[in-house]
């Protein structure tokens, strides 16, 4: 297997901004005609590169708006670079949001089938992993009910079981540690560790600066969508801390 399944190179990423917009659909169309609605670029990820090992724990961190989960983003091939090239081989798991990607009107129960045929997944392995992912969740009492009715944390826990069941390759895991209780992200963290000892590379994107000396390998100081920094963790976190504290 190659022990490089991801490999960025020279992303970027930018957003279209419509200036001048106008109130309804009709107006904005004439505006466009007329050649009046100008369309700015909002560069989110600039020239972004790195790799990530198998096994490896790969821990992006930096200010709110530093374009950390738009990378990830891309990564998880949610959204398509402006430019660059991204290259993930094998089966990816992404953990971002978690929760969006649920019908609220579906039962917790219909949501594991749903949740687990998007990633890829048999419609029937989900199913009979179904009890295995509520009981590891914490949810099974909860499993008929529509997840409209959960929390944040109840869906966390949930996304977290459906897309961590699966023994992903790559693992995008997106502010998760910071969602739950404390019990739940000891489970999280349990259960990544074993993952990460089987070969599964993990991409780490959290606030929790001691979290990733802790447990990652490698990190990436992202600031303003540009890479400012890579290497050891403890070097890497104490000059991010020094820059905003």
């Amino acid at each position: 297997m190659n022990e490089v399944p991801v490999q960025v190179t020279d992303v970027s990423l930018a957003y279209r901004l419509a200036r001048n917009r106008a109130g309804t659909f009709k107006e904005f169309a004439i505006q466009m005609l007329r050649r009046q609605v100008t369309i700015e670029k909002l560069w989110a990820v600039q020239h972004a590169s790195f790799e990530v090992k198998r096994g490896e724990v790969f821990a992006l961190i930096g200010p709110n708006g530093a374009g950390k989960t738009t990378l990830m983003k891309v990564v998880a091939r949610v959204l398509p670079p402006t430019d660059g090239r991204v290259v993930v081989r094998g089966m990816l798991a992404p953990m971002i949001s978690l929760g969006a990607g649920f019908n609220p009107e579906l039962t917790g129960y219909e949501n594991i089938v749903l949740y687990g045929t998007l990633l890829g997944r048999d419609p029937r392995d989900m199913r009979e992993s179904a009890g295995r992912i509520a009981e590891w969740a914490g949810l099974t009492e909860f499993m008929d009910v529509p997840v409209r009715s959960y929390s944040s944390g109840m869906l966390a826990r949930l996304g977290f079981a459906i897309a961590s069941d699966i023994d992903p390759d790559v693992l995008v895991v997106d502010e998760v540690l910071a969602v739950g209780d404390e019990a739940f992200q000891r489970k999280s963290f349990d259960r990544m560790m074993a993952m990460m000892n089987s070969g599964t590379a993990v991409l780490l994107v959290t606030h929790q600066l001691d979290k990733v000396i802790e447990m990652a390998d490698r990190v990436l100081w992202l600031d303003k969508g540009r890479v400012r920094m890579i290497g050891e963790p403890e070097e890497v976190v104490e000059l991010y801390r020094e820059s905003v504290g």
